[in-house]
């Protein structure tokens, strides 16, 4: 069971979350803040964070960084209304275990929020978008072309990678052993050449949408 607290200044915003969020197997909401200063103060048991990038007083950053001070363990999935590359960059560099924008589906919150628990970092459609001039791969021109290296196996993984899941999670919806995910995984980083999960996951995104 994933151990969730939400922090958003919205209150109708964090009515929603919790209800959605909530009701996915898996998932509980322990603990809903309005701002960065009462997570700190009153924090929950929790095992993730979704937390809101711009709050009253210190910002979404600034709080986690706060937070991760005294609780390293502690995942923070950033969210926000309106972003920017700018917006990502800056969290992820200061150490988000992802980034979701708030018009993601209710489906996309939950599997971002799996993503960051099982160390994936997930990217929501959306945010990937406006990252992607600057930290994606460039859309191939031929994708079959690009593909043909992998296994039917492998692009299957790819493809679950792309929807930000876990190995575990991926092991599960393929009927596979963890181990054997994890080595499909390096295979597919390594025959794509790329450096990362999250790169790979956004490239899939890419050839879906090409």
């Amino acid at each position: 069971m994933i151990r969730l607290a939400i922090v958003d200044d919205q209150a109708l915003v964090r009515e929603g979350l919790a209800l959605i969020l909530g009701a996915e197997p898996g998932i509980e909401v322990v603990a809903e803040f309005p701002d960065g200063a009462a997570l700190l103060r009153d924090f929950v048991p929790a095992d993730l964070i979704l937390l809101d990038l711009y709050l009253p007083g210190a910002d979404g950053v600034a709080t986690m960084l706060r937070l991760r001070a005294e609780r390293p363990s502690v995942k923070v999935l950033m969210l926000t209304t309106v972003g920017s590359a700018a917006d990502i960059q800056r969290a992820l560099a200061a150490g988000a275990d992802g980034f979701v924008l708030k018009d993601a589906t209710g489906a996309e919150l939950a599997a971002a929020v799996r993503g960051a628990h099982a160390g994936v970092r997930p990217l929501s459609a959306s945010a990937a978008d406006l990252l992607w001039p600057r930290a994606a791969p460039p859309r191939p021109s031929s994708p079959a072309a690009d593909l043909s290296s992998l296994t039917p196996r492998e692009r299957e993984v790819l493809e679950l990678l792309g929807q930000g899941l876990g190995n575990r999670e991926i092991a599960g919806a393929l009927s596979l052993a963890e181990r054997t995910v994890k080595a499909h995984v390096s295979n597919v980083l390594a025959k794509l050449d790329v450096a990362s999960r999250t790169q790979a996951a956004l490239l899939a995104r890419g050839l879906r949408g090409s």
